[in-house]
C-alpha cells in the first residue's frame, strides 16, 4: 500500500513543542514538520479528578495516553467495592497503555491519584504515522523497551527481598524518576496511598508505616503528610542494593 502524505497541521499546531515535558515525552526527537504531523493526532489534554478511571480492566483497547500533569495507578482484578492489586504507577511524560498494544483490550485499570492531565493519542493513527516517521517508530518502541525494564526491575524488587529493601527501592526508584523529570530528587510528594504502596510491594499496610517510621528514626528520611525528603540516600542505596544482583540495581528511568 503506497504511505499517505504526511498530515497537514492547522495553524497554531506544534503544542507538543510547547509543552514542559517534551524532552521527556514519545515526540522527542521529531523535526519541526514531523513533529506537527504528530501534533494533528493529538487529542488536547483531558483532565481527571482524583479516583477518575482513565481506563477500566477489559474495556476496549483504543488509544495510548500521555501523563502530562498529575500522577496514576494501575491495578488488576479490582471488583466494584473492593482494591484491586496495584501493578504501577505513572508520573509525568509516562506513558499508559503500552501493555494494551496487539490486545483488543485493556488488561488492567487506571485511576487518577490527584488532578491529572493526560494526552490521549489514538492508536491507530499513532501505528499509521508511526509507518511514515521511523523516528518515531524507533521511539515508541524505546518506551516499550523501557516498560519491559522497568517490569524486570520491579520483579527483582518483589523476589525474595526483605520489607525494608522493597521500600528502600521503591522510594529510590520514585526519586531517580522525580530528577529524570527536573524535580527535587530528595524532596518530593508521595501522591499514592500508603496502602497503594503496600499493595505495590507485595507487604501489609502496617509494614510499610512500621518501615516508614524506621527509617524516620534512623534519619534517613523524614514524611510529613505526603511530602517526602530524603536526608540520606547513600544509606537507603546500601539498604535496596545489599545481596542484590546487577541486573536488579537501579538505573536511570
Amino acid at each position: 500500500m503506497k504511505p499517505q502524505p504526511l498530515l497537514r497541521p492547522s495553524a497554531g499546531a506544534a503544542r507538543c513543542k510547547r509543552c514542559a515535558l517534551h524532552a521527556r515525552c514519545l515526540p522527542l526527537g521529531l523535526e519541526h514538520d514531523a513533529l506537527q504531523s504528530f501534533d494533528t493526532i493529538l487529542k488536547l489534554p483531558q483532565v481527571l479528578k482524583r479516583g477518575e478511571a482513565l481506563v477500566r480492566q477489559g474495556g476496549r483497547f483504543t488509544s495510548l495516553y500521555v501523563v502530562r500533569s498529575g500522577s496514576l495507578k494501575q491495578s488488576v482484578g479490582a471488583q466494584p467495592g473492593q482494591r484491586g492489586q496495584v501493578m504501577n504507577f505513572y508520573l509525568p511524560g509516562e506513558i499508559v497503555g503500552l501493555d494494551g498494544i496487539g490486545e483488543p483490550r485493556y488488561h488492567s485499570s487506571v485511576v487518577a491519584l490527584e488532578s491529572t492531565f493526560v494526552c490521549e493519542l489514538p492508536f491507530t493513527r499513532l501505528e499509521d504515522l508511526a509507518e511514515q516517521l521511523p523516528e518515531l517508530r524507533g521511539q515508541l518502541y524505546r518506551c516499550m523497551s523501557r516498560e519491559l525494564r522497568n517490569d524486570q526491575r520491579t520483579l527483582c524488587l518483589l523476589s525474595g527481598r526483605s520489607a525494608d529493601q522493597r521500600l528502600a527501592s521503591f522510594l529510590l526508584g520514585l526519586s531517580e524518576r522525580f530528577r529524570s523529570r527536573g524535580y527535587s530528587p530528595y524532596c518530593f510528594r508521595l501522591s499514592m496511598s500508603r496502602s497503594d504502596i503496600a499493595s505495590y510491594l507485595g507487604l501489609a499496610l502496617e509494614t510499610v508505616s512500621r518501615m516508614l517510621a524506621r527509617f524516620q528514626e534512623q534519619d534517613v528520611l523524614s514524611v510529613s503528610g505526603r511530602e517526602l525528603t530524603i536526608h540520606d540516600r547513600e544509606a537507603l542505596v546500601a539498604l535496596a542494593q545489599e545481596g542484590m544482583g546487577a541486573g536488579c540495581r537501579l538505573s536511570p528511568a
